[in-house]
């Protein structure tokens, strides 16, 4: 029995994937290193510094809602629930992200609760500063300043429209303020840092991932051919691999440190699967669309006047999708755990 219950703890030991909680402990030992050390010293310093440690975090809260670094789902939230970033409960995070992973709906402006698609109608709806503001959003340059301050707004109208019918969105909710409450102790109370600084934390920390998120899907007849390929950039690690963004939507339960041997491995099928959605690094797309936009807002070709979308049966999960501002929010929440897509 002690055999058997010995070889039972190194299997489960085995199980772990302990890169990713390496560099969980680092995130979290940098995110106390900046608020007690380099905040007293380099208040600005800090800024940037509390930025990057929020993206390397909304990064491996994106990691641990796919299933890691543990197979318990429990431990994994645990990991993750003190909510640096401030903006986005993890449990309402996990539900829409996951939705998006249907890529069949990738881009539709009602389906996919990630897109950055206006429907034909909703965009002849909208007063023409709002136009103005989406079409400066749709650049790379647009998306990095003004993006999180279109995108919140939005979700946060939505969600409090639904906290009174929708119990697993209350206490979602309630979870998020748990941990709000002890970010606030930490950050207050310990490091000494003023609020509003480390909102300011947190908001570039949203910059930073729409640097990655900008130009990760694009309307295609194929879906493989909606998702793009980053291939090399300083920004990775930060990323979590997700630039090679076509292998993670193809593999979503590979861990994050595979997935570059993965893309080596067949570099040249992975850039046909896409139809060459390839970009060599966030450099190449920052000349491009730096102040030029790199689509129009509505989408070319689904949900137009007479052109309604047709998705096969067997596509259909029942999720019906409310736009508010710039973000699409969910209105009926599909029961799905991490590992299922």
């Amino acid at each position: 029995m002690r055999r058997s219950n010995s070889r039972i703890r190194r299997l489960s030991l085995r199980a772990v994937e302990w890169p990713t909680v390496g560099l969980l402990l680092a995130c979290y030992g940098l995110w106390f290193a900046t608020g007690l050390y380099v905040y007293p010293a380099w208040p600005v310093v800090a800024l940037a510094m509390f930025s990057i440690i929020i993206a390397l975090h909304s990064s491996l809260q994106h990691e641990v809602l796919h299933g890691h670094p543990t197979r318990n789902r429990h431990v994994n939230e645990g990991l993750v629930f003190l909510p640096l970033s401030v903006f986005y409960p993890y449990r309402r995070y996990q539900v829409i992200h996951l939705t998006h992973h249907a890529d069949e709906r990738l881009t539709d402006p009602y389906d996919d609760p990630e897109s950055f698609y206006r429907a034909h109608y909703d965009w002849a709806m909208l007063p023409r500063p709002i136009k103005t503001l989406l079409g400066w959003n749709n650049t790379f340059i647009g998306r990095i300043t003004i993006g999180p301050a279109l995108a919140l707004p939005g979700f946060l109208v939505a969600e409090a429209t639904q906290l009174a019918s929708r119990p697993k969105i209350r206490k979602a909710w309630m979870l998020h303020a748990l941990g709000l409450a002890g970010l606030s102790l930490v950050v207050g109370g310990v490091f000494g840092v003023p609020l509003w600084f480390y909102l300011i934390s947190a908001y570039g920390g949203l910059s930073i991932i729409a640097v990655r998120s900008y130009c990760e899907h694009q309307w295609s007849e194929r879906p493989d051919g909606r998702t793009i390929i980053v291939e090399k950039s300083l920004l990775s690690l930060l990323f979590l691999n997700n630039n090679l963004h076509l292998v993670h939507h193809k593999r979503p339960t590979v861990p994050w440190y595979r997935l570059p041997a993965l893309y080596a491995e067949q570099r040249e099928q992975w850039r046909a699967m896409n139809d060459g959605y390839v970009f060599r690094n966030y450099l190449e797309i920052f000349r491009a669309f730096a102040f030029r936009s790199k689509e129009p807002v509505v989408h070319p070709v689904l949900r137009r006047f007479g052109a309604p979308i047709v998705l096969p049966p067997q596509h259909d999960r029942g999720v019906a999708i409310q736009r508010h501002a710039a973000m699409p929010v969910l209105t009926e929440l599909p029961e799905l755990r991490a590992g299922q897509l």
